[in-house]
């Protein structure tokens, strides 16, 4: 059984299509998407966030998913790097004006 996965969500390890796992303003940000099911447009995915340990090691709860996830699926390998990197690409936009768009509030309230 995949206890942490299923602490987490994910109550069918079978289901897992694939993984990602970067950092993201401190926090190590892991991304598990699911396999699409017949009917559906887009694929569902468990996103979640650990805190960045000062020592530089993974969050023990993330190592515990991480080794599931490895034990229960070969390491991830994007089907298409290219997409994958668009898609990387695309999410750091967002990320980058989301905050551009914090600062610019907060100078608003000065």
């Amino acid at each position: 059984m995949s206890e942490n996965l299923y602490n987490v969500g994910i109550s069918d390890p079978a289901q897992i299509d694939r993984y990602s796992l970067r950092q993201e303003s401190g926090n190590d940000i892991l991304k598990i998407y699911l396999k699409k099911k017949p009917g559906e447009f887009f694929a569902k995915s468990v996103k979640l966030k650990y805190p960045c340990t000062a020592s530089g090691e993974l969050d023990e709860n993330l190592s515990k998913v991480l080794e599931e996830l490895n034990h229960s699926k070969p390491t991830p390998i994007p089907r298409d790097l290219k997409k994958k990197i668009l898609s990387d690409l695309r999410h750091l936009e967002k990320v980058v004006q989301s905050k551009i768009n914090e600062i610019e509030a907060d100078l608003e309230r000065l």
